[in-house]
């Protein structure tokens, strides 16, 4: 029996703002530690190697088990795994903040990654089952929306004020009394699901060897990933891992195409809309983590900025964020559709990149800064909700869980893989300048601009495969087995 869909006794807006509050504690979580990482060297005594596997420790389990975590949301009840998943973020918090040492630390960080998987892995289907269609299904996902990008520009500033104020132990601490909140609220307001069951047979339960191929395949690209940035991608430990991760990526799409009950059904891809966007997420990500990753390092490196300072110049971003996602972006998706809005956002945010591609390293933060954020935030306000919508438009509530865990997978893939590559040339530009006779501010500055037109082509290649993917879709009828739903979600032709 499929799962029955979202309906609430409480209000349907109390439900969705419990989901974009753990949704924004998962963000705020991931962009708070790197904000703190040199208190934590500093703390535990970390060595450079070491203090990469406190982010690294997270994001491979993290990574890994996002699309079982989804489709595990849709066999035993969406809110059930949310809840599991809170809860074991939490206690993995506590841990992180408690621990004394690097070897607890980075365990704690790996429990923590686990809980964050499959937290997130269902919030997304969550909110988009809420309502079934039309400007209030907008709205929902745009709060989601801005859950996600204001989380991530004001990471940056709490782990600041944390850092600076208080001790780098409450970067973890501060997700306890937040998950609390949202177990006691969640048990109460949540609706009950019925998911599929476990049980084999009539197309339910799942595929357990689906289910291990693609963990293990994601598992091992995302640390083969993670650890280029380390050893390099010529190295022999990632020319054995990269290839070995994709030769099982490859035996679980193929496993899908036979399963009797396969764990991300391949004919979810026959809606174009879902395709796009994951794809255009996939290269609109990979650019968007320069802007924190690279930003925060020239205010810092460059500029000189302290932890605090740094995160405050994030804060108008922020601002910007939430204003368009919450207030703008759903009335415009009802009335110019969600295509028109993604590629003007994407339109904007690779401007926003060809401008910080002009920072100057004597630079002033209002004039070399600012307003290349400000429509960075106007940007990714727009295309942020239009690209969630066109993502989630095709998904029967029985499949929510997974098409979540998927969006999520393909999010924290682009981050990854981006990040590595802006990172690789951003150095390799460095390197190159200061042999030569640069000073440091003018090699880290010329390595950041190319980091950042990098990031431009990406938000580019974003808006090209917007424009001719989404300029052919079919129309909201055509895929009669699963139906698109009629309202601002149906795409247009």
């Amino acid at each position: 029996m499929p799962p029955s869909p979202v309906r609430a006794r409480t209000s349907p807006w109390l439900i969705v703002a419990l989901l974009c509050v753990g949704q924004m504690m998962i963000v705020l979580d991931q962009n708070i530690v790197n904000v703190a990482l040199p208190a934590v060297q500093r703390g535990l005594g970390l060595s450079s190697g070491n203090l990469v596997w406190v982010v690294n420790a997270y994001v491979i389990p993290f990574g890994g088990l996002l699309l079982l975590a989804g489709r595990l949301g849709d066999l035993l009840g969406r809110k059930t795994v949310f809840l599991t998943g809170v809860v074991l973020f939490s206690a993995a918090s506590v841990l992180c903040g408690l621990a004394d040492s690097e070897t607890a630390l980075i365990a704690s960080r790996f429990l923590q990654g686990i809980g964050g998987a499959i937290t997130s892995a269902c919030l997304l289907g969550m909110v988009a089952t809420v309502f079934p269609e039309g400007r209030k299904r907008a709205q929902a996902i745009a709060a989601y929306s801005f859950a996600s990008a204001g989380g991530g520009a004001a990471g940056p500033l709490l782990g600041g004020v944390l850092t600076e104020w208080l001790d780098w132990h409450w970067i973890f601490f501060i997700n306890a009394p937040i998950g609390a909140v949202l177990v006691l609220a969640g048990v109460r307001a949540l609706p009950r699901e019925r998911g599929e069951g476990l049980r084999q047979g009539q197309g339910q339960g799942i595929d357990l060897l689906g289910a291990l191929l693609v963990t293990g395949g994601m598992t091992l690209l995302v640390y083969a990933i993670v650890d280029a940035k380390r050893i390099g991608w010529t190295a022999a430990r990632t020319l054995l891992l990269g290839p070995l991760a994709l030769l099982l990526l490859i035996g679980f799409v193929a496993r899908q195409a036979t399963a009797a009950t396969p764990l991300l059904p391949l004919r979810l891809f026959r809606s174009r809309s879902l395709a796009a966007a994951n794809l255009v997420q996939f290269l609109l990500i990979a650019g968007m983590f320069g802007l924190l990753f690279f930003g925060t390092l020239y205010l810092q490196r460059v500029r000189g900025y302290g932890a605090l300072r740094a995160g405050l110049g994030f804060a108008p971003i922020a601002v910007v964020i939430a204003a368009v996602s919450l207030c703008l972006s759903a009335r415009l998706l009802t009335r110019f559709g969600p295509r028109a809005l993604l590629l003007t956002g994407l339109g904007l945010v690779t401007t926003a990149f060809v401008l910080l591609s002009f920072a100057r390293a004597d630079g002033v933060y209002a004039v070399d800064f600012l307003p290349a954020g400000l429509v960075m935030g106007l940007g990714f306000g727009l295309a942020a909700p239009a690209m969630t919508g066109l993502g989630m438009a095709a998904v029967a509530p029985a499949e929510a869980g997974i098409t979540s865990g998927l969006f999520n997978t393909t999010q924290q893939l682009g981050g990854a893989i981006g990040l590595t590559v802006l990172s690789t040339l951003a150095n390799a530009r460095a390197d190159a300048l200061a042999a030569a006779g640069k000073s440091r501010a003018d090699a880290l500055i010329g390595g950041y601009h190319t980091a950042f037109l990098t990031a431009a082509g990406c938000a580019l290649a974003a808006l090209l495969v917007g424009a001719v993917l989404l300029k052919a879709a079919p129309p909201a009828h055509a895929d009669e087995e699963n139906p698109v739903p009629h309202g601002m979600d149906a795409v247009a032709a």
